[in-house]
């Protein structure tokens, strides 16, 4: 079933195109990504789609019975609520029925109930009309469902009565995609979602929209999480949109092969265009071979030549040097604490060496102290506790997430020429132009940059520098995927030491070469990438399950044995779950049998007329139920546990 087509759309901003005859579509259960740099005009197609932003002509066509759930980038909750109370708003009519189902409860128990037929008969089809609607809707599952959403989303039982006022940014922005997702939408629009999300975060979102019973339209720059995730891929680029099946991997696989391929056609047509202009010029001035000349001249003319593939877009093109080389110790942490005051330490005992040309990923959950680590290391924050050494003519370079240090009322040209006042403008002008700032652009006040230009303003200074360990915090944040790509090759490149921090897996492995996990008791280094990293974490965690089951076991000699002992206690309790889950199938069997019989009994005339019987058969059908849904409790609790042994 098609719920969303985009057929020749066109949208411009005053007398720049923007976009131009766009084609999309999506299917149920399609997980579509759009990509291209930044300004291309990828948020702004989404706006169109979602009805917040018009648009100049063609048709959007999404039926009637979709629901559509947008969540635009750098979108935060706002809400006098508490967490809880604001995500229960969603489920407004599901807790409207749930009142419905109480008020029949309470009128079920009132005994005039029963002393008129018609009555009792109404209120019983009533309930069970509404019990089974309440059931198909989720309304035995819905706070289930949003405890599990908030826990995914770092929200625990002791957040839910915050008022959202009160939380910061990012966390409003994970709350509105909790919120989101909780509504599950038919068509789920998302602008750059993984912004604000930690490595563990991005993981559990990533499981989450795979099993996502919708679709699925997602704008990102991680890709890691597209090649996780997404299965079609939309190329915003130059007001058009090309469409590529597969994830980012394979769109980028196949956009190489095209643009070979488009290469060599224009080649082909430039050769073929130029013969065609000599031969117009040489020979249209003769009397004898004019009119060929006029006619191939009407031939060029009417040929439409294909356009040069790589087009007017430009790419950064810096790399990172160095002045001096450091020694061999660059780094040695010993039993730091750092906070930004003495009263709030984040995280203590973190001991590390850092040697030359080493290239280390700095990774934890947020609020772990990944970033105050890094301001301790370059002295922007005061050690708590603890040492820090620094090697022999070790120079460092600091690039800031927040790009604090970038002076907001500054043009562009004077924010490098003024730490930097003996080159000449020309040289400052070329190296802009390599971060792609050139014409009018260098005349622009930092203020007005996007998140993106500042990035690239922050990296040329950082590229100016020359320091020998670069102090990375969040390099790629703000870079659209051609210019990670440009910063992933210089570093590669770069013959001084990396320390970064990064929640960009696909750039951890393409950098890292050590991943130092942080907590708030220390840090454990892995040596490798990041996917190296999360194979060794988790042959770690079953050895010390193993270990820790060997301690529970006397007879246990080896991880063998205490395999083969955990085999067989685990094939032994399945046997015993199995045959208590056939034994309550049997009890749960008896009591359908019994509370169809009473209520069979009930609708007797006879028996209706008996107030006292009345009563006692309605007494016993409660217990009946009771014990029924308490059978059904403990069968679904041991089948969840047979499923766990399984897998």
């Amino acid at each position: 079933m098609i719920v969303l087509q985009v057929n020749q759309l066109n949208k411009s901003f005053g007398t720049d195109e923007i976009l131009s005859g766009i084609k999309l579509e999506v299917q149920h259960r399609d997980r579509v990504a759009l990509v291209g740099r930044n300004g291309a005009g990828k948020s702004t197609l989404l706006k169109i789609i979602a009805g917040q932003m018009s648009y100049d002509s063609g048709d959007i066509i999404i039926p009637k019975d979709v629901q559509l759930g947008y969540l635009e980038q750098h979108a935060g909750l706002n809400s006098t609520l508490s967490i809880w109370d604001e995500m229960m708003t969603i489920f407004s009519d599901l807790r409207s029925q749930e009142q419905n189902l109480r008020a029949l409860e309470a009128k079920m128990a009132d005994p005039s109930v029963y002393e008129n037929n018609d009555t009792y008969q109404r209120i019983m089809s009533d309930y069970d009309q509404l019990q089974h609607g309440f059931k198909d809707a989720g309304g035995y599952q819905y706070e289930a469902d949003t405890r599990s959403v908030l826990h995914g989303m770092q929200f625990y039982p002791e957040d839910y009565i915050k008022p959202i006022s009160s939380l910061s940014g990012g966390q409003r922005t994970r709350l509105a995609l909790a919120k989101l997702l909780l509504s599950k939408p038919d068509l789920l629009i998302l602008d750059e979602p993984t912004n604000h999300l930690d490595i563990e975060t991005l993981t559990w979102l990533e499981n989450y929209l795979k099993s996502y019973e919708g679709a699925i339209l997602i704008v990102s720059h991680d890709r890691y999480f597209l090649d996780q995730l997404v299965t079609i891929v939309y190329e915003v680029s130059r007001t058009h949109v090309t469409r590529f099946v597969g994830n980012y991997s394979a769109y980028l696989d196949e956009k190489a092969k095209n643009y070979e391929r488009n290469l060599k056609t224009y080649e082909r047509e430039q050769s073929e265009k130029a013969k065609l202009e000599a031969f117009i010029q040489k020979n249209i001035a003769r009397a004898s071979t004019t009119k060929m000349a006029q006619s191939r001249r009407k031939m060029l003319e009417r040929t439409e030549w294909m356009n040069s593939p790589d087009g007017d877009e430009r790419s950064a093109n810096f790399g990172f040097t160095i002045e001096k080389q450091s020694g061999n110790d660059v780094l040695s942490i010993d039993h730091l604490a750092i906070g930004y005051d003495e009263q709030t330490i984040i995280s203590k005992n973190i001991s590390m060496r850092v040697y030359r040309e080493d290239r280390i990923a700095l990774v934890g959950p947020n609020g772990v102290g990944k970033s105050t680590l890094l301001k301790t290391i370059v002295k922007d924050l005061p050690i708590r506790e603890g040492d820090i050494r620094y090697g022999t003519n070790v120079q460092i370079s600091y690039y800031d997430q927040e790009q604090a240090k970038l002076t907001g009322n500054k043009p562009v040209l004077k924010e490098l020429w003024d730490e930097w006042p003996l080159m000449n403008e020309k040289d400052i002008r070329t190296i802009l132009g390599r971060f792609l700032f050139s014409g009018d652009d260098v005349a622009k006040p930092v203020h007005s940059l996007s998140g993106g230009e500042k990035a690239r303003l922050a990296l040329a200074k950082l590229m100016m520098q020359k320091g020998n360990l670069l102090v990375l915090d969040e390099p790629t944040n703000h870079l659209d995927l051609d210019s990670k790509e440009v910063l992933e090759n210089a570093l590669i490149d770069y013959p001084g030491t990396l320390l970064f921090v990064s929640h960009d897996r696909y750039f951890i492995n393409r950098i890292a070469t050590k991943v130092i996990e942080l907590s708030s008791d220390g840090a454990f280094e892995y040596l490798g990438d990041y996917d190296y990293f999360l194979e060794k974490k988790q042959e770690l965690e079953e050895l010390a399950q193993m270990k820790a089951a060997a301690n529970n076991s006397v007879e246990a000699t080896s991880v063998k044995n205490i395999t083969t002992q955990i085999d067989k206690e685990e094939k032994k309790r399945e046997r015993q779950i199995r045959r208590l889950v056939e034994q309550i199938e049997k009890d749960m069997a008896d009591l359908d049998k019994q509370i169809k019989q009473i209520e069979e009994d009930l609708c007797n005339p006879d028996i209706f007329q008996d107030h006292v019987m009345v009563m006692q058969l309605q007494s016993n059908l409660e217990n009946l139920k009771s014990n029924y849904e308490h059978s059904e409790l403990e069968w679904l609790e041991l089948n969840e546990e047979l499923e766990d042994i399984g897998s």
